[in-house]
């Protein structure tokens, strides 16, 4: 079967850090693939990439991203091509079809766990762009899905690059669920957010970024398999 490597972004302040968490998060999905062979290398790191792309033939790349944006549509294919690779790319973690069950999941379950008001808004904070529309449209379009559950909360898109800040959003809604629509744990979740939920004296729950979730090793093996299933041939 073809390799598979998950490919994220990372974070050139701690590029270690950031492809050691994608390598754990590799194991994780190599225990749902039984002799599937899967790798992970973060863009940031220099010569990551290039080094997994060198470790297998032909590999299927799954882009640990939350947008189909400016990194999945641009930067990693000019990578792929850079290092002559024959890679296939799949779809990014963020659109997959599966991932608004998830979600919805850990907010009802949030929800039920803790005291919080039903009437309760819903924050869904991710990283935004002040370069690509698709990072941007990409959460919103996941809001929308979600509010089609006639039982969700009222729910509100905040960012980190760019209006609506999540500081003011947070200030407008206090209370309530704040859930990180981020992949890793860098430092937009572990910095930005935290601090601007204390800058605007937000009492309700911040919950874990939706990438640390233990079913999502499940939901990308699902994806490979599926994505297998219609467009690669076993090798």
């Amino acid at each position: 079967m073809q390799p598979v490597i998950l490919v994220a972004h990372g974070s050139p302040s701690e590029p270690e850090i950031q492809e050691k968490a994608l390598f754990s998060l590799a194991n994780k999905v190599s225990e749902e693939m039984p002799g599937r062979k899967i790798d992970a290398a973060t863009l940031a790191k220099p010569g990551s990439l290039e080094a997994a792309l060198a470790r297998h033939e032909d590999p299927v790349i799954y882009p640990y991203f939350m947008a189909q944006g400016w990194f999945t549509k641009t930067e990693l294919p000019r990578r792929l091509e850079a290092a002559r690779s024959q890679a296939r790319q799949l779809e990014p973690f963020g659109v997959d079809p599966a991932l608004p069950d998830l979600l919805t999941r850990v907010i009802f379950e949030a929800r039920a766990s803790e005291d919080i008001p039903a009437d309760s808004p819903l924050i869904l904070v991710a990283h935004g762009s002040k370069i690509s529309r698709k990072s941007r449209n990409s959460v919103y379009d996941m809001a929308e899905t979600l509010g089609r559950n006639p039982a969700m909360p009222e729910i509100h898109v905040a960012l980190i690059e760019e209006p609506p800040f999540l500081e003011d959003v947070a200030r407008e809604h206090p209370d309530g669920v704040c859930l990180p629509f981020f992949a890793l744990r860098a430092g937009h979740v572990t910095g930005d957010i935290p601090e601007a939920l204390q800058a605007a004296s937000y009492r309700g729950r911040l919950l874990p970024e939706i990438g640390a979730h233990r079913e999502v090793p499940v939901l990308i093996a699902q994806a490979v398999s599926r994505a297998g299933s219609r467009t690669f041939t076993d090798s």
